[in-house]
């Protein structure tokens, strides 16, 4: 046993913290199992040959790739486990070992470093691909009914079509991002996906600052508005903005993006070294904190300075015009329900901290990974309210028609 340990020590001496710029790591060694213990590698894939293999007869012989799961249970302190790892076999004498790499949507706003529990990582993830899964398909479906009756809109329409189109591609972008941050995809294209991951989500931030403007002009100006080529501007700036921003980053410095590791702890609290989620994303401290939870705490402290404004006039409005007091207060309703959905449920992401981290995990990756669908459903509704009221003006008009 003293010779077992000093090899594993002199292994976690020499590989410990070490980073491989590789995607493919190809060892030569009669001991595979040695390196599955808890090392703290930045490498993203494992090939193993081994000579032991060539030298075993292939039939009813099975390689399967594990790895040293720390208090496997009260009994023992550890046990090799194969959770979550693919074991493949390239040609007879190779063995690939390919492990899942889970991810929630809530890492994308994620203030504190601190470790989650390993635990929790298989429901989030699950909560996120269900819920980014269903934004995905509302998102297409009302784009396709956008579409549809394109002569009908308006440029609050307009406005809300290019919301689903940041939040389309955001959350395309994030199933995609555990994907290519495994082998054999290469360093570049994992680069690429974050940065389109972090421009979506600037694009999906910025128009939901544009929600908030277009909503004070419109009550500013008391529904009446006229700005010539007022969307064409908004595009300017909806998309136009990240893409400057997010192009400066790469010129400078495109190390910023790439496959980026968040480390889990176990049931006791431990850093897990050997057990990490990657995905491709902001990998810079100080980009992240600039512009990702900068540029999203802007935009939901302006979409809240809005809400307040919006309540205090539309409260103003109703007290004045009594017979139109229903309509007053559902236009309240109206506010209140956009820019809920349109900035409120983002500012979750600054109580990712202390005794609030766990429940703002679940409570982000929920809310904002169907952010889509709600906004599908709010989509619905306000078309069926102008149908509603197309229909009452007929029926008047018709009814004065009548008389005459």
């Amino acid at each position: 046993m003293g010779g077992v340990e000093r090899l594993v020590h002199g292994l976690e001496l020499r590989l410990l913290n070490a980073s491989f710029g590789g995607h493919n790591l190809t060892l030569q060694t009669h001991i595979i199992q040695a390196l599955a213990f808890k090392l703290n590698c930045n490498f993203t894939g494992l090939s193993l040959s081994s000579a032991a293999v060539e030298k075993v007869p292939q039939e009813g012989y099975t390689v399967t790739c594990v790895f040293w799961k720390e208090r496997a249970s009260k009994h023992q302190w550890g046990a090799w486990s194969p959770e979550g790892c693919r074991t493949e076999r390239p040609t007879p004498s190779q063995v690939l070992c390919r492990c899942n790499h889970l991810t929630y949507f809530a890492v994308l706003m994620q203030i504190s470093q601190a470790p989650i529990p390993a635990e929790l990582l298989a429901p989030l993830t699950y909560i996120s691909l269900v819920g980014c899964s269903i934004s995905i398909v509302a998102s297409l479906l009302t784009v396709l009914l956008h579409v549809q009756a394109r002569k009908q809109s308006d440029s609050v329409t307009r406005i809300h079509m290019n919301l689903h189109a940041s939040v389309l591609l955001l959350n395309i972008a994030f199933l995609l991002s555990p994907v290519l941050a495994t082998p054999p995809v290469p360093g570049a294209a994992c680069v690429a996906l974050a940065a389109t991951l972090h421009y979506a989500l600037l694009s999906c931030l910025t128009w939901m600052a544009i929600e908030g403007f277009n909503l004070y002009l419109l009550l500013g100006r008391v529904y009446n508005i006229y700005i010539r080529r007022y969307v064409l501007k908004l595009c300017a700036v909806g998309w136009g903005v990240p893409a400057f921003l997010v192009l400066l980053l790469l010129a400078i410095k495109s190390s910023v993006y790439g496959p980026c590791r968040i480390q889990l702890s176990d049931s006791q609290g431990n850093s897990t070294g050997f057990k990490t989620m990657s995905m491709c994303w902001v990998q810079s401290p100080w980009v992240h904190r600039v512009l990702v939870m900068g540029y999203g705490g802007l935009t939901s402290l302006f979409n809240l300075v809005v809400l307040a404004w919006a309540l205090r006039v539309l409260n103003k409005l109703r007290a004045q015009e009594k017979a139109a007091g229903t309509r007053a207060c559902r236009d309240a309703v109206t506010v209140l329900g956009l820019t809920v959905l349109l900035g409120t449920t983002w500012a979750l992401a600054f109580f990712s901290f202390s005794v609030f981290l766990l429940p703002q995990l679940f409570l982000f990756t929920i809310f904002n990974s169907l952010y889509g669908f709600f906004l599908f459903l709010w989509f619905c509704s306000q078309r069926c309210r102008s149908e509603a009221e197309a229909e009452a003006e007929m029926e008047v008009f018709t009814s004065s028609q009548m008389v005459q």
